[in-house]
Formats: structure tokens, C-alpha cells, sequence
């Protein structure tokens, strides 16, 4: 999923759409993954960063600075680590034997196996049970 993970508990899309946030529903599990250190940097990090399930309630919209209004979807983040991603790259079904492996993470939200989660969330010592 494209976006960022919030310390309040929620994730937000980057754009001011909801249709993205909205094909998530409760209980379902979401990881971050981040290509860069910030948001548009050039100081590549390419690593899990987030991972956490999708709490009850619909998504909502947000007051940021600069009239910005993003809609946001309550996640329970769980306790985990930062996880590179070069090391599972054979192992995931969504990377392994695909060159282009990153051109999908490039627009944001889609679905992933059981099997993939559970080794993401494994790497990131994180529980999503």
C-alpha cells in the first residue's frame, strides 16, 4: 500500500482519493513499504517499514497543513522492524523471478498473499494474529 503509516494509528493515501483506502476493509492486513528514507528523497531505503491490520470503521478525511485533505483508515500498528527487502526477494511470490520486481510497489496498493505476509511479518518480528 502506497501512502504512510501514522503514530496515531491510522494510514493515510497519498492522494485525496478514497477509492484506494476503501478496497481495505476491518481485519485485513496491510506492510509499507518504503523506497526512499522520505517521501520523494533520493536516499534509497527499500525496506518494509510498517505493517499492522485494519481496524473497524470506514475511511475519513483529514485537516493537513496546506488545505491538504487526504482520507485516512484506522490501522492497529504492530511492534516491528525495519526489514530490507533484498534478503526476501526470492522468497516472496509477488518478487521472486521478476526482474521488475519494484514496478509494482511503484502505484501503491495491491494484494498479497497469505504465504507473503506471514514472511514479511516474520522478518519484521511482528505478530499479525
Amino acid at each position: 500500500m502506497s501512502g504512510s503509516a501514522e503514530a496515531r494509528g491510522s494510514c493515510k493515501s497519498r492522494t485525496a482519493r478514497v477509492a484506494p483506502l476503501g478496497r481495505i476493509q476491518p481485519g485485513d492486513r496491510v506492510v509499507f513499504y518504503s523506497p526512499t528514507e522520505a517521501f520523494r528523497g533520493k536516499d534509497r531505503l527499500r525496506a518494509f517499514t510498517a505493517i499492522g491490520i485494519v481496524k473497524q470503521g470506514e475511511p475519513y478525511r483529514a485537516e493537513m497543513s496546506g488545505g491538504f485533505s487526504p482520507f485516512r483508515r484506522d490501522v492497529a500498528w504492530q511492534t516491528a522492524k525495519e526489514t530490507p527487502i533484498e534478503p526476501l526477494l526470492e522468497q516472496l511470490e509477488f518478487t521472486s523471478d521478476k526482474r521488475n520486481w519494484g514496478y509494482q510497489l511503484r502505484f501503491g496498493l495491491f494484494e498479497i498473499s497469505d504465504a507473503d505476509m506471514a514472511r514479511i511479518a516474520r522478518a519484521m518480528g511482528a505478530s499479525l494474529v
